[in-house]
């Protein structure tokens, strides 16, 4: 029996509720991190007197080195491991995302934001792969999505601190709270093994043993079928290989979706404050407030989405709720008073984000554990070349068109995406990570 088909046999103990614990952390302060210049960007715009393609600008600095995190650490995970390649990005994401607090122009700014993307696309897909590598097939939809709707926490705390802290403090000393992740590399030497599908890969026996050992997963009489069999499975890490006629549909689909959600969720949300204070007049509070609001409608989105994700399956989760998203989309663009906007807004919430959930879980069970870290990685990166466009795209549309250019671009991408699932996609459902790649 090799280690991965001990895995599956394995039943959720404390070991696996520790590690989805803290893989609800890494991505809801990574979320956090992430969203922090949304809920900032209207005190900058009236700080620095930005027009809207210069703000739409600066937010997409971060997508550029998002766009090189995600591209470059997902091979980095599959060379020298899960854990080392985690604790490197969380410490290149929250020190430059602070260090925007001493900023002193939009360049400046946008430098600083460039390397804090680094870290941040090279943390967001980690830890649903770690979580995938290691939870049984049955419940490995429900813990994957748990750690996504993390993400909705994470935004919260972006815009509750700014909330409380700009009007007392000013924007720059509030981002100061993207430090906090830190303490995260500390309970990650502490508390997260390497994968043992990776470890079992790189053929290191005695560490597999001894994490199994550690956290009481082991049965004594399996020791040695690990050590004989699991010798014979090492294969190296092949970029062609996401390209090649087992993987080619599955790649095209999962840049599909990584575009149109990294597009719509950033075009969207990184703009809603901004788009309340110009639409509406609120003043910059207020439009934190009513943002707030809406982030929380994105709550039951993904709670709903994971509890369905192990009862109708991926394919199902994925285009009914990417087609409500667009549906709302559509709607949010001719509408005409503050009341139907923000309902239309609240509706993208719930679906654009439980959309994201079966996006999470989706990824990494397509693709084997040779090249898993590298084809989601690869995945994120095209979707964080969406985020580069989506801000600027989102400011310039806006500008020329107020709420109805960019809504109407929004909806035709969520519907594309939907579609792509029905007619690409394939059910992952309760299938083992290994049956899956055959």
């Amino acid at each position: 029996m090799r280690v991965t088909e001990y895995l599956e046999k394995t039943p959720l103990s404390n070991f696996h509720y520790i590690l989805l614990s803290l893989g609800c952390l890494i991505y809801g302060f990574t979320a956090m991190n992430t969203m922090l210049i949304s809920a900032t960007l209207p005190a900058i715009i009236e700080e620095w007197s930005l027009d809207s393609i210069t703000a739409g600008f600066l937010l997409s600095s971060g997508y550029i080195g998002m766009f090189i995190g995600a591209l470059s650490c997902g091979f980095l995970a599959d060379i020298i491991g899960r854990k080392k390649a985690l604790i490197f990005t969380i410490l290149i994401m929250s020190t430059f995302t602070g260090l925007c607090s001493i900023s002193k122009d939009v360049l400046s700014m946008s430098i600083l934001r460039f390397l804090a993307g680094i870290g941040l696309g090279g943390t967001l897909p980690q830890p649903g792969v770690y979580i995938s590598e290691y939870v049984p097939a049955k419940h490995r939809g429900k813990f994957v999505g748990f750690v996504e709707t993390s993400w909705v926490f994470g935004a919260l705390l972006a815009i509750s601190f700014p909330f409380l802290l700009i009007p007392l403090y000013g924007w720059r000393l509030t981002f100061l709270i993207a430090f906090i992740p830190l303490f995260l590399i500390l309970l990650i030497i502490l508390f997260i093994p390497e994968s043992l599908r990776y470890l079992e890969l790189k053929n290191k026996h005695e560490e597999i043993l001894k994490i199994l050992k550690k956290h009481k997963l082991l049965s004594k009489e399996i020791n040695e079928e690990i050590l004989n069999k699991s010798k014979e499975i090492h294969k190296n890490v092949s970029f062609k290989e996401i390209f090649s006629s087992k993987y080619r549909n599955r790649t095209i689909l999962l840049w599909i979706l990584w575009a149109v959600l990294v597009y719509t969720y950033h075009g969207i949300f990184l703009w809603l404050p901004t788009i309340y204070v110009k639409e509406f007049g609120f003043e910059i509070i207020k439009s934190l407030y009513w943002t707030l609001i809406v982030t929380l409608m994105q709550v039951p989105g993904y709670f709903s989405a994971t509890f369905l994700l192990d009862i109708i399956g991926r394919k199902k989760v994925l285009a009914i709720y990417l087609g409500l998203a667009g549906i709302g989309c559509l709607l949010l663009s001719i509408a005409k008073d503050i009341n139907t906007i923000l309902l239309w807004s609240c509706v993208i919430s719930f679906f654009n984000l439980g959309a994201w959930a079966g996006l999470y879980t989706y990824t990494p069970e397509l693709y084997p554990t040779r090249i898993r870290g590298t084809g989601s990685g690869i995945a994120a990166s095209i979707g964080r070349l969406a985020g580069i466009l989506a801000p600027t795209l989102t400011g310039f549309l806006y500008s020329i068109g107020k709420v109805l250019f960019p809504f109407t671009i929004f909806t035709l991408a969520h519907i594309i995406a939907s579609l792509s699932v029905i007619f690409l996609g394939i059910e992952t459902k309760g299938k083992v990570l290994e049956e899956i790649s055959e």
